[in-house]
This record gives C-alpha cells, sequence and structure tokens, in this order.
C-alpha cells in the first residue's frame, strides 16, 4: 500500500486528511547478532519492506491507532493511562514511543495514526523497531521536536525496553533510522557512531537472500532475556563493563578466567568473535573483496547455533542447503528460534538456490518458507 492509499485510508476513519505520511523500513542484519546489547558492533541494512503511518495531531491527551494488518476498529488510548508494560498488544509499540517521547519531556498532545506494513512480523526482520521508529519521526515532524535520528533510535529502544517490555539492543531502531540506499550500516553500539559502508552487490553479480522460515519467535520471552543475563555476568566474572571490552586477541585467556562457567564461556566466546567478524566483514567490503564475506557470514552461523544455541531445525537447513547448492554463505539473522537466515549468491544461482531450499522444506515436513531479494534500501522518511 502506498502513501496515498494510507492517506485516504486515514481519511475514511477519522474524518479528514493527515498531516502526513511517513515510512520505516525493516532491517536485515548482514553480520553482528546479540553484539548490540554488549555494547559492541553490528551491520545491519535496511529493507525495501516498510512501515507506513498516516498521522495528525490531536491535543486533547488522547492517541487513537489503527493497523490495516489487525483489523478490527480503531483503539482510543489516554497519553496519562500510559503504563509500561500495561498492554500485550500490538498497540503498546507505538504507544511506548509516545510514553517514551512523554517521559522525555516532550509536549506530545496527542495524534490519530493508521498504520499499514509490508515488514513480515516474527521473521526476525524488525517490524516491531519499524514501527516504532514511523511513530517517533512522525512526531518528531509534527510537534518539531528537532531530535536527530540517533536519539529518536534511543527513545524507541526505551519504548521497546521499558514500556513494551523485551531487552532489545539499539541496533534495530537506528537501522530502521539511520540506513542508507545501497550501503550497510557499520554501527558501534556503545557511542552510536556510525560509518555507511557501500554495498552494491548487483553490480558485482551477488545477490542476499532472505529466507524467511516462517517460524515465529517473540523478544520478550525468556530466552532472549537468559541469553543477554549471561552476557552481562560474563562481563562482571571479567571485570568489564560489557563483553565489548574483552580484546579477540586475549579470547582464550578470558575464557580460562571463568573456569566452569560453560554456558558463560559460550556466550562470551560468541559475542567476541562476531565483533571480530564485523570488521572482518567491514575490511572485505571496503577492499571490494565482496565474494569473501560469505564463509564469515557462515562461521557466523556456526557461532550462533553451537555457542549461542539460538538457531533452529530450520534456519539450520536453509544453510545446509545453500552452503549444498553453492551458496557463497548463509547464516541466521535476527534473534533466533525461528525467522529467517540469509544467504549471499551469484545471480546466477538465485533460482537454483531457492528451488533447492524449498524441496529441502518439504521433504523434511516444514511449512514452506517465504524467499526475498533484500536490497538496501533508505532509512525512514516522510512521504507525503
Amino acid at each position: 500500500m502506498g502513501a496515498q492509499q494510507v492517506a485516504e485510508r486515514f481519511a475514511e476513519l477519522y474524518g479528514a486528511q493527515p498531516e502526513g505520511v511517513w515510512a520505516a523500513p525493516g532491517r536485515v542484519n548482514l553480520i553482528g547478532e546479540h553484539t548490540d546489547y554488549n555494547d559492541g558492533f553490528v551491520m545491519p541494512f535496511a529493507l525495501p519492506h516498510q512501515v507506513l503511518a498516516a498521522v495528525s495531531r490531536r491535543t486533547d491527551g488522547v492517541l487513537r491507532l489503527h493497523s490495516a494488518e489487525v483489523g478490527g476498529g480503531i483503539t482510543e488510548l489516554r497519553l496519562d493511562g500510559l503504563t509500561p508494560q500495561g498492554d500485550e498488544n500490538w498497540t503498546a509499540y507505538p504507544a511506548g514511543v509516545v510514553w517514551a517521547l512523554r517521559e522525555a519531556g516532550h509536549a506530545i498532545t496527542g495524534a490519530d495514526v493508521h498504520l499499514s506494513s509490508t515488514v513480515p512480523t516474527g521473521a526476525g526482520l524488525s517490524s516491531s523497531a519499524a514501527l516504532e521508529v514511523v511513530i517517533a519521526l512522525a512526531m518528531n515532524d509534527l510537534y518539531g521536536l528537532g531530535l536527530p535520528r540517533w536519539k529518536l533510535a534511543r527513545l524507541c529502544q526505551r519504548a521497546e525496553n521499558v514500556y513494551v517490555g523485551a531487552p532489545t539492543g539499539i541496533m534495530d531502531q537506528t537501522a530502521s533510522a539511520c540506513c542508507e540506499q545501497g550501503h550497510a550500516l557499520f554501527l558501534d553500539t556503545r557511542d552510536l557512531s556510525q560509518r555507511q559502508i557501500p554495498f552494491d552487490l548487483a553490480a558485482e553479480g551477488l545477490r542476499l537472500l532472505v529466507v524467511d522460515t516462517q517460524v515465529k519467535h517473540a523478544h520478550s520471552g525468556g530466552e532472549y532475556g537468559k541469553r543477554r543475563a549471561g552476557c552481562e555476568k560474563g562481563a562482571a566474572l571479567l571485570g568489564v563493563d560489557a563483553l565489548r571490552d574483552v580484546p579477540y586477541a586475549g579470547l582464550d585467556e578470558a575464557l580460562a578466567r571463568l573456569g566452569d562457567e560453560e554456558e558463560v564461556v559460550r556466550l562470551v566466546r560468541h559475542v567476541v568473535t562476531e565483533d571480530h567478524r564485523v570488521e572482518r566483514v567491514v575490511d572485505l567490503l571496503r577492499s571490494g573483496e565482496t565474494r569473501a564475506i560469505g564463509p564469515v557470514l557462515t562461521e557466523g552461523h556456526a557461532s550462533l547455533r553451537d555457542d549461542f544455541r539460538i538457531s533452529c531445525p530450520e534456519l539450520d537447513l536453509v544453510v545446509e542447503t545453500a552452503l549444498a547448492t553453492g551458496a557463497l554463505g548463509a547464516r541466521m539473522t535476527g534473534g533466533g528460534f525461528g525467522g529467517s537466515a540469509i544467504v549471499l549468491a551469484e545471480a546466477t544461482d538465485v533460482d537454483t538456490l531457492t528451488k533447492a531450499v524449498e524441496e529441502a522444506f518439504a521433504t523434511s515436513g516444514f511449512t514452506a518458507p517465504r524467499v526475498f531479494e533484500a536490497t538496501p534500501s533508505p532509512g525512514a522518511h516522510r512521504l507525503h
């Protein structure tokens, strides 16, 4: 659905044209998984799939929300009644952003909102972050807040952490807010410094496929939180502020110091080696060796599967099948326990790879996967 259709539906719902229409994309993470809440490095890029929001201001302290995908009527909330973790519905994400803005001292007096999304939910492609960022950008513009993109991302993260109750890092919101077309975003999650790294696969005869396994996950579930708590325990045991501070060259020594803390050892090893993999991918891309990032992606999957233990049979099957069919590299992406995998391939191999993965899923009795090409796309912006 485009900006005009979203605006027309808004008018049907609320009886007037919206003041504007905004878009915020989902993201896929090229490399750097579960490093963001460890103050580490990540490298996402924005997808062409977006959440669109038609929005107008209100002055009566009321927030009205409607989603084309969820269906049903308009949800009406009072701003002075917004309570962290008091809403288990999809409305917690946009409401949480408004709550976070008001908590930060910004005078938001209400809004009418109609939303439409093409970002697959539960696929590890940051549908929730896109929803948060599109609301934040609309409020920033409509209320003249003048907040930079990185600060909007921080407020969106606060909304998800505190209001929704999901302990996510800063990557997803920053990617949705700050990515640029034709680039991957090299982000240092400690200081939010950014570098846009050219990532034009088509020019090199390459493609990056996203394979949505259709296995759904929920970040606010306990397993994600357990991994995060384990990483924090590792940092405390090693006497560092975050696992980012454990040098790759000193990893063996650090792991030895953890003794018989087997689970913590695995988590620490993944995070430290994953940060190193991000730096390797940046160096390879900057030197024009794009094909050489494939084995690094595959290493990342092995680490997520064996050390972080957040893969699943469907994700492993995508990676194994793709590699056996000639892919340059493949790995799961996102929070884990389902969601999507990415496959780096020669453009000429895309049809063969897609067919092989689909057949492997059918043979295994899994739900048919959704396969699409990931093209580095623009971050959040105003459409209308």
